[in-house]
């Protein structure tokens, strides 16, 4: 391929981050990670010599063929597609190619995996190990700041069910909140409001008045955001898990958000108001949670059931089981 035709599919992806970024506000988390899709796709077709407007089909299930080889699991390779999808519609609608090679394409098969969950007892060990911290932390300045952001932050989390990138970049302005909830702006910069616990609120409190009045973010940090990091938010986290005893491989800021999901869901939470709560704009998202509805249900039948108390019933039916 000519240079020239280099310069046009470089101008081609980012038109189309262009577009994503201004009329479906995507972050820069998902822009950065579809122009790693791209590229490595735009390379591909480079290499054989293919121009993105004129391909078929074929050949995009002939890259999507290759990706497992080179070790990308079935989730990533259908992620990649999913880019590679809205890259060609984008071409397609705004008039740079006569059609759409990626509709007769099928998404790679991947297992419907469960979220890892953690139990409420084991929540409970964490948030009191993390409680425990933050009281006995009374003499050193620092080590106080750090425990008490720690408790704050798992409250938080555990209350409201937030992604990890809407935590750590709460404003200062969060805690001084007299309201029973927060305003967040989630992904999309739709915005949704997730209510507090009194425990939540009472760790925010604390948390903030160790805080320069002054700063910008609830959890500031000496980054390039200014803010705490995932990362470290994530490292901090597994020493809390392992001092309550869990296996910190099993503990992550996002399987406290499945937590928060599965605990309501288990307590009679209603699927759409779960939804609206963890900020998930389809339903089909939410519903990786259905095995604890199901669960529920065969709950409801073994306790509610007439059958299942009235002794003098001729048929004894064993505890735990539904018939």
């Amino acid at each position: 391929m000519s240079a020239a035709a280099d310069a046009a599919r470089e101008n081609f992806s980012q038109d189309y981050l262009d577009m994503l970024a201004a009329e479906r506000g995507a972050a820069a988390n998902t822009l950065a990670a579809y122009r790693r899709d791209l590229d490595d796709y735009l390379g591909y077709l480079s290499q054989q010599g293919l121009d993105p407007i004129e391909i078929e089909a074929e050949i995009i299930r002939a890259y999507i063929a290759e990706l497992e080889p080179r070790g990308l699991k079935a989730s990533s390779a259908a992620r990649r597609l999913s880019c590679i999808r809205g890259f060609h519609r984008f071409l397609y609608a705004e008039g740079f190619a006569e059609g759409d090679p990626t509709a007769p394409v099928a998404s790679p098969r991947r297992a419907k995996g469960l979220p890892k969950v953690l139990s409420v007892a084991d929540v409970d060990r964490l948030l009191g190990v993390a409680r425990e911290r933050a009281e006995a932390a009374t003499d050193n300045r620092a080590e106080a700041r750090a425990a008490t952001r720690m408790l704050c932050l798992l409250e938080l989390l555990y209350a409201t069910g937030l992604r990890v990138s809407e935590l750590i970049a709460l404003p200062h302005s969060a805690a001084a909140s007299r309201e029973r909830y927060l305003v967040v702006k989630g992904k999309g910069g739709r915005e949704r409001l997730v209510p507090l616990t009194e425990l939540a609120r009472a760790a925010m409190a604390a948390h903030a008045a160790l805080l320069p009045p002054d700063g910008p973010w609830l959890f500031p940090a000496d980054s390039e955001s200014g803010h705490l990091t995932r990362q470290a938010f994530a490292r901090d986290l597994k020493t809390v898990a392992g001092a309550a005893g869990l296996r910190a491989d099993r503990v992550s800021p996002h399987v406290l958000r499945h937590a928060f999901a599965s605990h309501l869901l288990q307590n009679g939470a209603d699927l759409r108001i779960v939804q609206e709560l963890l900020g998930h704009a389809d339903i089909a998202t939410t519903q990786i949670y259905t095995h604890v509805l199901d669960e529920r249900l065969k709950g409801m039948v073994r306790d509610l059931h007439p059958l299942n108390d009235e002794p003098e019933h001729e048929t004894t039916i064993q505890p735990g089981r539904v018939r």
